[in-house]
């Protein structure tokens, strides 16, 4: 008589096992693409890099003008895949349609981060078991912190390179085509390094992955050769246009914008997501004692990069997320392990059903939200304002990139370039919270606000920030009050 097979559950034998991570994309691609124009608020730096996308599309280059602050891949990646699909003009686009032209490249940006879990499962199978990577994917696709990935940043955008890269230099061990995996895996990297510079600290988890292998240098030195080269371009660019004077200044002011410190964005990740951060740093500290040198040569570099830069944000962190659920998985299923009991095995099952439900409800609550309503509704209004007095719209890039580069209205593309250019004589000024943020630039900005009439102001609904998991609405302040204002030249 034949004996069925004795698979343990989630075991990569298991004739389900496809199902399984089927589910989890599918549970990814809820999580990461549902409301994406209503949660989380529009960001400024999202205008920053749609403005340089739309740039691309239009034909006037990765660079924005003079202003080197990042490479400019994103941009090209972004724009050629929106251009593919006929974006913006197959939207039809018009002051009343402001969402549609943030939804699409939001869409995109889920879909990306779909593949990240995808990418995440295919890299923990490979490294641990299974078990663990359904674990490390479910966490990605669930846990609050990861809504951070919806925004359109380069973060967002570089992330799926990274782990692409990892991921190829994982199966360039065993497979006949080792020299050739391991150059696309530089390339996918090299490609990162020229979306966001903060990507070269995974040079040290690749490298390793290499080396340990295969131990052949000229393996490490194929790897390296994409890897320099790709982001040698971002240069290269400035020095072909006689820019590279400014490469070399905003470069250096990068370096040496005010140091907010890492322990601060630190506790903005545990307030956002405090069961990951507490897993991951734990997880990772697992790492440590055990001497998973693939995890730490991931995490180490990055987190002593963002110790030692002078700006830094929470979302810079996203570089990290796939090691946090990585690590905090292992961890996990390793609880129990050593007991001297038969149901032993049903403790991690049992605590990551705990973990995977609170991470789920959580983020379902943050996700139902719309927090960004009265930011279209603004934007729409002053557009239509503008047009009907033939107004100059003062805005941020959030709502600038918009009027400039979709609905062809001549507007600054953004209200800080009032420090540098003369105050027109008819202008809509919309101040957001972003624009109160930045008041301490120049007192003309405080000037502008000040003797100005507010005509419409568009609030959004409030909520308890110090109420879990309200907290991160602390982290969406560009939703908060906005005021419509207008008035002649202040000289007037």
């Amino acid at each position: 008589m034949l004996r069925k097979p004795n698979y343990s559950l989630l075991d990569v034998r298991r004739p389900n096992s496809e199902i399984i991570i089927l589910l989890i994309l599918g549970v990814s691609a809820f999580t990461h693409l549902w409301n994406p124009i209503g949660f989380p608020e529009i960001f400024y730096d999202e205008g920053v890099y749609m403005h340089r996308t739309m740039n691309v599309i239009n034909g006037v280059g990765p660079q924005d003008g003079k202003f080197y602050d990042h490479p400019f891949f994103g941009q090209i990646f972004l724009g050629s895949i929106l251009y593919a699909i006929g974006y913006p003009d197959s939207l039809n686009p018009s002051s009343d349609s402001v969402e549609s032209l943030y939804e699409i490249p939001r869409i995109l940006m889920g879909i990306l981060a779909v593949l990240d879990t995808f990418l995440i499962y295919k890299i923990t199978q490979k490294q641990f078991q299974t078990k663990t990577a359904f674990a490390a994917s479910f966490l990605f696709a669930v846990m609050p912190i990861t809504w951070i990935t919806r925004r359109v940043l380069l973060d967002s955008i570089l992330l799926p390179f990274v782990l692409l890269s990892v991921l190829l230099a994982i199966y360039s061990k065993d497979s006949k085509h080792r020299s050739w995996l391991i150059l696309f895996s530089g390339v996918s990297l090299g490609l990162a390094i020229l979306t966001k510079v903060p990507a070269f600290t995974m040079i040290p988890v690749v490298v390793y992955l290499v080396y340990s292998q295969h131990k052949n240098k000229r393996l490490v030195v194929l790897l390296m050769v994409p890897i320099l080269l790709l982001p040698m371009i971002w240069p290269a660019y400035s020095v072909i246009y006689d820019q590279f004077d400014y490469w070399k200044r905003d470069v250096l002011w990068q370096t040496q914008r005010q140091n907010t410190g890492i322990h601060n964005t630190a506790l903005s990740f545990a307030a956002i997501d405090p069961v990951l951060f507490g897993l991951g740093v734990t997880g990772l500290f697992y790492a440590g004692i055990k001497r998973n040198w693939f995890l730490l040569s991931w995490a180490i570099p990055f987190v002593v990069f963002l110790s030692l830069i002078g700006y830094t944000q929470y979302f810079h962190w996203m570089i990290l997320l796939p090691v946090f659920c990585i690590g905090a998985s292992a961890l996990i299923l390793d609880l129990g392990k050593n007991l001297n009991y038969k149901s032993k095995h049903l403790i991690p099952i049992f605590v990551m059903v705990v973990i995977l439900s609170f991470g789920s409800v959580n983020t379902i609550l943050l996700l139902g939200l719309n927090v960004t309503s009265n930011q279209f509704e603004a934007a729409s209004f002053a557009s239509d304002v503008a047009l009907q007095n033939d107004s100059v719209i003062l805005a941020g890039p959030q709502f600038s990139w918009i009027y400039n580069d979709v609905l062809q209205q001549n507007n600054f593309q953004d209200y800080s370039l009032i420090l540098l250019k003369p105050t027109p004589s008819d202008f809509i000024l919309i101040a957001d919270p972003h624009f109160h943020l930045d008041s301490y630039r120049g007192e003309i900005l405080s000037q502008l606000y000040n003797t100005t009439s507010t005509i419409k102001t568009f609030s959004s609904a409030s909520y308890d920030v110090y109420t879990y998991p309200y907290s991160s609405l602390g982290y969406n302040y560009d939703a908060g009050t906005i005021e419509i204002k207008t008035a002649k030249n202040l000289s007037d």
